[in-house]
């Protein structure tokens, strides 16, 4: 981990501009199992899904792409922890392991590692690269929490990608269009102290 400077280094993600210790990686982790669980209760039902529209993914995304994928999994992998044991911040205040919405919380943990990997090597500097990393993290949420959609509930493939996939597309374009603006607009500010 490095210490804060006036401009970002190559393989540094956001956090890590600010001064390094124990205690702000700790706390970075559990924001970031926080924030996630917030945005969880922005949730929207969506007819014929059991799978809402929630600000979610959008902040596991960004817990990834900030704190890198180190941090990025434990603050998901606590957010999945807690919920499973509990704590009801899933999405609409839920809890538990049972709920067929479950396999895209793993999605979310895999996900936030692999954007925030990608954050290391830059992916959140530009627009363009911003915007493929936040695809490829959609795409991995989907691809672990639709078939997980369908296990759970015995749908089939097709009823899965058409009540836990399709619905979001536009949604998931409008989160990823607003971290293309996001990342690279807050390097630009902290490369110009």
């Amino acid at each position: 981990m490095s210490t804060a400077t006036a401009t970002a280094r190559p393989g540094e993600v956001l956090a890590d501009l600010l001064p390094a210790s124990r205690v702000r990686d700790v706390a970075l982790v559990l924001g970031g199992a926080v924030l996630t669980g917030l945005a969880a209760q922005i949730s929207v039902p969506v007819p014929g899904s059991p799978v809402p529209v929630t600000g979610q993914t959008f902040a596991a995304l960004l817990v990834g792409t900030s704190l890198g994928a180190g941090r990025g999994f434990l603050s998901l992998a606590l957010y999945a922890l807690a919920g499973v044991v509990g704590v009801p911040w899933f999405a609409g205040g839920a809890s538990g392991a049972a709920a067929p919405s479950f396999g895209y919380i793993l999605g979310m943990i895999l996900a936030s590692t692999v954007v925030g990997a990608l954050a290391r090597r830059g992916a959140d500097r530009s627009v363009l690269r911003t915007a493929g990393a936040m695809l490829l993290g959609e795409a991995i949420i989907y691809a672990v929490g639709v078939p997980y959609l369908a296990f759970a509930t015995g749908m089939s493939a097709s009823a899965a990608i058409a009540a836990g996939l399709t619905p979001f597309l536009i949604g998931d374009a409008l989160k990823a269009a607003l971290a293309m603006g996001l990342l690279p607009t807050a390097w630009k500010l902290v490369n110009k102290r």
